[in-house]
């Protein structure tokens, strides 16, 4: 194994998929890149897991955008990922199933905007005109960010409607019809949604990516970190796993240097945090920053975070869905998910399934996620425990996670009545397995709450107060697949230049497409 070097020109801290594209294009452009990872594996929410040999996701179930010629398409198309990238498409007719107890119906979203409308004006004939204006306004919202098109330039942030407005209050002020507002907020558990601070476009962000296209890695999201590690190295790149930053070295406003669990103290021009701004600015140390500032940031509300479990299904038992289900107990409390008590506790869960590279009717495995607020663990909150740094939450754990699964599978069973028989084994995770794995506060899925109250206090810039020190991932913009690549671009476009990123990105896309025509005119 390659040994590391003592100064690069850029140091990444953490290999979440930010880290990873923003590597990428700087290796790309000449620069000696070092990524170094606490964990095992590299990627962070794209880790994936293996239990009675079958692979399952930890973060990543399904992707959007991933259409020839749509958004994810061409910056994966750019990073050259493409090939070799291994995906099913969900059911254009329905990737997203909402139901709710005490109805019958599965209420789809499909794939392409007329097949979205189409689908739901079956169930809703009355609402043909406010799907269609829901359907418009998401199209709206998306193209007003430019990054998220490939084009140059700042979001509207002149445009209150952008950041002022709820998703909740937007939905429900076009429709009074309670089953549709439920059903076109039905898959909020993707941003965690929370009706009086989500801003409409983050809804609008989310979702508009999967109503394009629709997809699931086949045998696990970890394929695109491999993916992003090869060619990384192919670019003379450097990425370490078992080397946890655990300090970082400033003075005169300027990062000096790196110090690793191991050891080793590592210098370079400049320096990417891909972890959590509130874990990178205690590291520096609180005095090289403005006091405003470092407590803005420290203040900042995370997400929740989820409890999830994972099944093993006996071979030929339960047929393969290729689609993922939102259930709700009440439609009425669509975006009250979280607000749960120990009785009523889940409130609505996600079902969603991986996909194998040969995927017959069978499937081998079932993901249930609901919400879990982190206080429920704090018991057991100073135990930690990865694949690196193996450690046994002890019995009260393990009778806690227990409890929990037998109540999550009763409501499963409502739902796939069959589903108890099929168990081969159960895995759970809970937030503190998010915390510890991604190395986020409270084990937080979705980085800090977007707040239409507040919309500039959970804005943070890549660029800080400290000249060679930057942030990227998903607490920058948007979680997400889609949103952190845009997070590794934005990151890199304050180091190299938006206009001339954007123009190389744009410019390796069209020569492809010339490469392409040129061999089909040749018969190659």
């Amino acid at each position: 194994m390659a040994k590391i070097k003592g100064h690069y020109d850029i140091v990444i801290i953490g290999s979440g998929m930010g880290g990873l594209v923003a590597a990428n294009i700087l290796a790309r452009e000449g620069r000696s890149v070092c990524v170094l990872e606490k964990n095992n594996q590299f990627g962070g929410n794209l880790q994936t897991f293996v239990r009675d040999r079958t692979i399952f996701d930890t973060g990543v179930h399904y992707i959007g955008g991933l259409s020839k010629g749509q958004n994810l398409y061409r910056y994966f198309d750019y990073l050259g990922i493409l090939e070799g990238l291994e995906l099913k498409k969900l059911d254009k007719d329905g990737f997203d199933i909402i139901t709710f107890d005490n109805d019958d119906i599965e209420y789809p979203h499909a794939q392409g905007y007329d097949n979205f409308q189409k689908k739901l004006v079956t169930y809703f004939p009355e609402e043909e005109n406010t799907i269609e204006a829901y359907c418009d306004k998401l199209q709206e919202i998306c193209q007003k960010f430019p990054l998220y098109n490939l084009n140059d330039g700042k979001p509207y942030d002149n445009d209150p409607e952008l950041f002022e407005q709820s998703a909740k209050s937007y939905i429900d002020s076009i429709t009074k019809n309670e089953k549709l507002r439920a059903v076109l907020a039905g898959s909020n558990l993707l941003y965690a949604g929370d009706p009086e601070k989500t801003p409409v476009y983050v809804h609008a962000l989310s979702v508009n990516s999967y109503v394009q296209s629709a997809y699931r890695c086949a045998d696990g999201g970890s394929q695109i970190t491999k993916l992003l590690v090869r060619r990384l190295k192919e670019s003379g790149g450097e990425v370490y796993n078992h080397q946890e930053v655990v300090d970082i070295e400033c003075a005169d406003k300027k990062i000096l240097s790196v110090r690793t669990a191991k050891g080793d103290v590592i210098k370079a021009d400049l320096f990417i945090s891909n972890i959590e701004p509130k874990h990178t600015l205690k590291m520096v140390g609180e005095q090289h920053f403005r006091k405003s500032y470092f407590h803005r940031i420290n203040n900042l509300k995370n997400t929740g975070s989820a409890f999830s479990i994972h099944i093993v299904l006996k071979p030929k038992t339960f047929k393969y869905l290729n689609k993922n289900y939102y259930h709700y107990k009440d439609y009425r409390k669509v975006w009250k998910g979280y607000e749960y008590t120990l009785e009523s506790w889940p409130e609505t869960y996600m079902v969603s399934m991986g996909v194998r590279k040969n995927q017959d009717e069978w499937a081998d495995q079932l993901t249930a996620i609901t919400y879990m607020n982190y206080d429920e663990v704090i018991p057991w909150e100073n135990t930690f425990n990865t694949v690196a740094n193996k450690n046994d939450r002890g019995q009260t754990y393990r009778e806690f996670k227990e409890a929990k699964t037998e109540i999550l599978l009763k409501e499963l069973e409502k739902k796939f009545p069959n589903i108890r028989e099929c168990i081969l084994s159960v895995h759970t995770s809970t937030p503190l397995s998010y915390r510890d794995y991604i190395g986020c506060t409270r084990g937080s899925m979705y980085g800090y709450v977007k707040d239409v109250k507040d919309p500039l206090l959970s804005f943070i810039s890549p660029r800080t107060k400290i000249g060679n020190l930057f942030f990227t991932g998903q607490s920058l913009n948007m979680h997400g697949i889609l949103g952190v690549t845009i997070s590794g671009v934005v990151t890199c476009s304050e180091i190299l230049g938006g206009e001339y990123l954007l123009k190389k990105i744009i410019e390796k896309e069209g020569n492809l497409n010339t490469q392409k025509q040129t061999e089909n005119s040749l018969g190659i």
